[in-house]
């Protein structure tokens, strides 16, 4: 028998087992071709039923958040380990490295980071665990001048955006063709390297920017 979850009864071992294919399938899905696959293709992954996917995700949002709350950890885990490095400029670029690559290694991955879901709650709550860590980054780099006085926190968010596009575009080349955009934008923000940029657009401009393109996934199973 499976643990509880949430204080759910838990599953028979048959369903445990089905629950656990369709993750499985669901994430090789979610990587190869981001979060707009279809459901049917990922039963036919599973070797299970659409149904059995229903009955055991009632939502995509559900499947997306049991695929992904364990990476959102991971995401956050990245600024917590780069706040501890001796560098200010160091942490901060490592972090920025590392989230792009898993972008470029996991398409679900990069949809999830740029997207929310407010009905995942462990999902979100790690969200926000990652944004004020960044947060706490970035005016470390700031203070420490090295990175440029008017980057704001929700520049991450936008460097992940744009950093998602080149994914998407370079295809099985995303590696190379992030790293160097990512090499590039670092370049760029260097304190020493710093002449006037328009303003960022505000947090709820980005918040907004990231529900439409929750909005914007397909909800069926085609």
């Amino acid at each position: 028998m499976a643990d509880t979850r949430g204080g759910e009864r838990p599953l028979r071992a048959d369903a445990e087992r089905n629950r656990s294919r369709i993750l499985a399938a669901a994430r090789v899905a979610f990587a190869e071709h981001g979060l707009g696959v279809a459901l049917t293709d990922i039963a036919d992954r599973a070797g299970v039923g659409i149904a059995t996917v229903y009955r055991r995700f009632p939502a995509r949002s559900d499947l997306i958040a049991a695929c992904f709350a364990g990476r959102m950890t991971e995401y956050a885990n990245s600024a917590q380990a780069a706040l501890a490095h001796e560098d200010p400029w160091a942490g901060f670029c490592a972090h920025v490295q590392k989230m792009c690559a898993l972008q470029a290694a996991d398409r679900g991955l990069g949809d999830v980071l740029t997207r929310t879901f407010p009905g995942a709650r462990a999902l979100e709550s790690e969200r926000s665990r990652a944004t004020r860590l960044s947060g706490q980054l970035v005016e470390r780099a700031i203070s420490a001048g090295l990175l440029r006085q008017d980057f704001a926190n929700q520049d991450i968010a936008l460097i992940l955006m744009a950093n998602a596009g080149v994914v998407q575009a370079m295809g099985r080349d995303a590696l190379e063709g992030s790293r160097r955009f990512v090499g590039l934008v670092l370049e760029a923000l260097r304190a020493d390297r710093a002449s006037p940029l328009p303003p960022p657009p505000s947090p709820a401009k980005v918040l907004r920017a990231m529900r439409t393109a929750s909005e914007s996934t397909p909800r069926g199973a085609q």
